[in-house]
């Protein structure tokens, strides 16, 4: 579908004011000087003070300034224009240093031609991307030699099950795109707003094997049986931070995390 850079351009525009407004997203403490990141990235990223980062996806941009609150140059982008604008607001209100950029991933060389000592990006983020080679291209071009890939998604295996876990709806590897109409959010499934989207599912193979080719060593790799929000239907906080689905016994990978390096 050549047209799905808009369609979920505008499903991203509709659920952004939503999200800032939800109990979800919680942006009151996050104004307040709460960190958004997770123990799973932070604990991967490490000191970045004074590292220059780009920042993948970044919504509206609550990660992003967490990352710069941590002492990282950064740099985020997304493709919608209506969350890169109240990003660009809140790094205002808020007096932190971010420059965010309104661009499709695969077009972003076209507006930013510069190296980063970390490319990040997190949760949610690949499955809006049909071709994994060119992200991971992407990905590659931007680091600096040597530089850190931090890479934390929602596991493939999540994704082939329908809405309620309770039968597998969808194939596990890309067999192109997954056309669909909601109504909601994640983070207000009552919110009044209606939308389609165009996405892709991406096997664990697709994803390391395009990084490798791409130039990029995978230094660590490690899977999460829970999710650290709960963005998914029939979940249960078995710890804080930690939703796991009832149901089937807490019994799959919910998040996987990798670090990669530039060869």
């Amino acid at each position: 579908m050549n047209d799905y850079i808009e369609i979920n351009r505008k499903a991203w525009n509709y659920k952004t004011p939503i999200h800032i407004g939800s109990e979800f997203y919680d942006n009151e403490a996050f104004l307040q000087g709460k960190n958004t990141l997770q123990d799973i990235e932070l604990s991967m990223l490490g000191d970045i003070k004074g590292k220059s980062v780009l920042h993948l996806q970044c919504h509206f941009g609550q990660d992003s300034i967490s990352l710069a609150r941590m002492g990282a140059n950064v740099t985020a982008i997304d493709l919608s224009d209506e969350a890169i604008k109240r990003a660009q607001k809140f790094a205002g209100q808020l007096n932190v240093d971010v420059e965010f950029i309104c661009s499709d991933i695969y077009n972003l060389p076209s507006v930013l031609d510069r190296e980063f000592d970390i490319v990040f990006t997190s949760y949610g983020v690949i499955g809006w991307l049909p071709d994994m080679k060119k992200w991971s291209e992407i990905v590659s071009h931007y680091l600096k030699p040597q530089g850190r890939f931090i890479f934390v998604e929602f596991h493939p295996l999540v994704w082939v099950f329908d809405d309620n876990f309770t039968t597998i709806a969808y194939d596990y590897f890309n067999t192109g795109e997954i056309i669909e109409t909601f109504a909601g959010t994640y983070a207000d499934r009552n919110a009044d707003v209606s939308y389609t989207t165009v996405c892709w599912n991406h096997s664990l193979s697709e994803v390391m094997g395009n990084l490798i080719n791409s130039g990029i060593e995978i230094k660590q790799f490690e899977e999460f049986d829970y999710s650290p929000y709960p963005c998914f239907k029939n979940v249960e906080e078995i710890e804080k931070g930690k939703f796991k689905i009832k149901h089937l016994q807490y019994t799959i990978p919910m998040v996987y995390a990798l670090e990669g390096m530039k060869r």
